[in-house]
């Protein structure tokens, strides 16, 4: 089905800037790449509606008020919220009339951009209001910078700031922007205390009683923080040593698997290949190479 695009803007403001590019065959096949980009200060009611859009659109409201409908729900937005949103799915967007929006905002697409969406919306909903919304601005208006003129580093220069716009997004509701500092000051000390124990047997009821917190809770809370179970942060430590082991020693596999922290080396060599898709003796040779 083609998009449809029904954007009406009152009257031509002279305040909005837009900037509007096609990638490369290289950008479209390696690149986060740049569709538009933009600075709208609307003058009056500004709405758009669109649907089967190829692109993935964040915004920030600088000012004013308006409207996002989106995956079949409407939300009143206001100056520090954000949007970020796929624009395959039919959506529209308006200011409000009697107190006219201020929006930055940039499409863009890439050959991962739909797995950093999903991953995205795993966190968080479509619209959102961060702490503070000024390095999302800052770096918006960097990439609108960087591309009023085209040079030949242009779209690896800009693919690098879609990236670290990505990378923003996707940890917003990072630990380091926790508003509760005693929930944010435990984590990072049930994380040390993990760091310091991963070869030892870490159960899940034995870090709940040790740092006094709902074993449901700390759960819940670490992935949010982390982006993983702690099962799978321990793993991920095991596995990362056993690397180390299998580079720089001659010990053999039975040994690092219990050095590791790994009962039973038949489970150890499955997680191993799981995680490099290499066997532990592969991998050894590989490095050794």
């Amino acid at each position: 089905m083609a998009q449809k695009d029904d954007t009406v803007q009152s009257v031509p403001n002279p305040l909005d800037t837009r900037i509007i590019k096609t990638p490369s065959a290289v950008a479209r096949r390696a690149f986060f790449y740049l569709q538009e980009c933009g600075h709208l200060k609307a003058s009056g009611e500004h709405r758009t509606s669109r649907q089967n859009l190829q692109s993935f659109l964040f915004a920030v409201v600088l000012d004013g008020k308006g409207e996002l409908t989106y995956e079949g729900r409407t939300q009143e937005l206001s100056a520090g919220d954000c949007f970020f949103i796929d624009c395959r799915t039919a959506h529209s967007y308006h200011s409000d009339a009697k107190k006219p929006w201020e929006l930055i905002w940039v499409h863009f697409n890439g050959s991962t951009a739909e797995e950093y969406y999903k991953l995205f919306q795993g966190q968080l909903p479509p619209v959102f209001h961060p702490a503070a919304t000024s390095k999302f601005v800052s770096l918006l208006q960097e990439i609108m910078r960087t591309n009023t003129e085209t040079y030949a580093d242009t779209e690896v220069l800009t693919s690098g700031m879609l990236a670290n716009l990505l990378t923003m997004l996707l940890t917003v509701n990072s630990i380091s922007e926790e508003a509760d500092s005693a929930l944010q000051a435990k984590l990072k000390t049930v994380l040390a205390y993990i760091d310091a124990n991963f070869t030892s047997d870490i159960r899940l009821d034995e870090l709940a009683r040790r740092f006094y917190i709902s074993k449901y809770y700390l759960t819940r809370e670490f992935k949010r923080a982390y982006g993983e179970t702690i099962f799978q942060y321990i793993i991920s430590k095991r596995i990362n040593y056993a690397k180390r082991l299998l580079r720089f020693t001659d010990k053999p596999v039975e040994e690092i698997s219990e050095l590791c922290g790994f009962n039973d080396q038949s489970y150890f060599s499955k997680q191993f290949k799981k995680a490099e898709n290499v066997t532990c003796l592969a991998f050894r040779r590989r490095w050794r190479d």
